[in-house]
């Protein structure tokens, strides 16, 4: 159910907008800054002292190890299986960029 004040918020907003008095605020097109919530202290304190990266980013890594594993190897099978690795890393990351987002 919605609340009574929803539809005049949003009436509020789109006259603001048409008015422009959202053009030029500073920090506009760059990312919210990341914000603390208090219930999330402990955890976001032990990813941050245990230098835990984004899986898109671990999974970079892996694909980077890939890369240099098949530009050592000449042996054909080896090869067809180091690229059929790197393309599921490929969409493993496509997928955690994703949900990262």
């Amino acid at each position: 159910m919605d609340h009574p004040l929803f539809d005049l918020v949003d009436q509020r907003i789109r006259d603001a907008q048409a008015a422009g008095e959202f053009d030029d605020l500073p920090g506009a097109g760059k990312p919210l800054p990341r914000v603390e919530v208090p219930e999330n202290a402990l955890l976001d304190r032990l990813i941050r002292d245990s230098n835990a990266v984004p899986e898109f980013v671990s999974l970079s890594r892996e694909l980077r190890q890939l890369r240099d594993e098949l530009a050592a190897t000449g042996e054909p099978s080896r090869r067809h299986d180091i690229l059929k690795d790197m393309s599921m890393m490929e969409a493993r990351i496509a997928i955690a960029r994703k949900a990262y987002r």
